[in-house]
């Protein structure tokens, strides 16, 4: 099923304090690209446009954002946390004129077609009183996420102090839950022990 009015939002506005360089410049194992430019491919052909939120890695995260016909969009002070970078996005975003937003975060592995298509066809079949749909495999919630209207404006009403996840568990009767057969939907890359594994496969 088609929806419109989705924006992509990619979170990359983290120090990577653990990793110790920036991940989003890493490069993805089996590819030219690195964590960056492997998310925008993997998102942008299901979205209308695609944020980037960068910190102060601006500078650096550019010219892969604008080679891949993404749009750049910058925390003024990353250090608030991530869940300021995600309301900094959703601003843009519905700015922008969009209503759905498809998040995930820079350190997580591409996804197959086959699972994001999954969550939009969840989303468009989805009851009124959904208002985000989020994947599952082996019964451990994951990423991206499909948010409409009104779970984006609980993010936003939220303190800057909150994380997407309180916000989510305030409105777990509004969150559906998408089973698929996708293990990189809980894998993230936070250190360079993970990196390592990741590239021997």
């Amino acid at each position: 099923m088609r929806l419109s009015g989705v924006g992509g939002i990619i979170l990359a506005a983290g120090a990577s304090s653990r990793m110790g360089t920036d991940k989003a410049l890493l490069k993805f194992p089996g590819s030219e690209e690195n964590f960056l430019s492997a998310q925008i491919l993997s998102l942008r052909s299901y979205c209308e446009i695609l944020l980037v939120v960068a910190g102060r890695n601006a500078a650096t995260l550019k010219p892969d954002v604008y080679r891949l016909a993404g749009d750049l969009v910058v925390n003024p002070d990353p250090d608030r946390g991530q869940f300021s970078s995600l309301q900094v996005g959703l601003n843009e975003l519905l700015n922008r004129g969009r209503n759905l937003a498809l998040i995930t975060h820079v350190d997580r592995i591409p996804l197959r077609s086959q699972t994001i298509s999954a969550l939009k066809d969840a989303f468009g079949r989805r009851p009124r009183e959904t208002w985000m749909v989020v994947p599952e495999y082996n019964g451990v919630h994951g990423h991206p996420v499909l948010a409409g209207r009104e779970m984006i404006e609980e993010w936003l009403r939220a303190s800057v102090d909150s994380t997407a996840r309180e916000v989510e568990h305030a409105n777990q009767a509004h969150v559906a839950y998408v089973p698929v057969d996708d293990p990189n939907i809980v894998a993230n890359i936070n250190t360079p022990e993970d990196y390592e594994r990741l590239k021997q496969g």
